[in-house]
């Protein structure tokens, strides 16, 4: 079973400070984990659409409708939170949407969204994103922990590497969409 503190201790591994039992313990460690973690978690969540991480959702249309330039807003979910909207149904044939705050702002009368969830249970993560975290965690403390800034250096190149790894995995994951001459160029951009 994984856990956040598991997490955070392979970063803390990575940096060469010592283990943690609790992110509430009395350490500074500890205190730095549980400040940074859940930051840095969202960061990496919202950096990419991680499979582990995608949920689909039904929105329920608010009473209330936008000032202007959209006739309906539906409010994002928040269990489990919406940290990014990746598309809403019918977008493909023109359906047009902007999320401002937590709301999504569209014509349309009823929607569904495919979303990067807030996920807090790390035994959910895929291995590869749990070794992402932790490097990106250690990047993130290295210098305070540490007070080196080659040290801080060295995590971000690591983190660099593990977040392109487990990018390319988890992207090779499911049947590839159609590929054409507009998605290579607009790829390319």
């Amino acid at each position: 079973m994984a856990s956040d503190v598991d997490i955070c201790n392979s970063a803390l591994n990575m940096v060469g400070a010592s283990n943690i039992i609790s992110l509430t313990e009395d350490s500074r460690a500890a205190r730095l984990c549980n400040q940074r973690y859940p930051f840095i978690r969202d960061s990496v969540f919202r950096s990419h659409p991680w499979n582990a991480l995608i949920r689909r959702a039904a929105l329920a249309k608010d009473s209330e409708s936008p000032a202007w330039e959209y006739a309906n807003q539906f409010q994002l979910p928040a269990d489990p939170y919406c940290l990014r909207v990746l598309e809403l149904e019918g977008e493909e044939n023109g359906v047009t949407y902007v999320v401002e705050g937590r709301k999504i702002l569209t014509d349309e009368d009823a929607i569904k969204i495919k979303y990067v969830a807030r996920i807090v249970d790390p035994n959910e993560y895929d291995r590869l994103l749990m070794e992402t975290l932790s490097a990106a965690m250690a990047a993130d403390i290295a210098y305070s922990l540490a007070n080196s800034l080659g040290l801080q250096q060295q995590m971000h190149a690591l983190y660099e590497t593990r977040l392109r790894e487990a990018r390319f995995t988890d992207a090779t994951e499911g049947t590839p969409d159609d590929i054409t001459a507009t998605t290579h160029i607009e790829a390319r951009l």
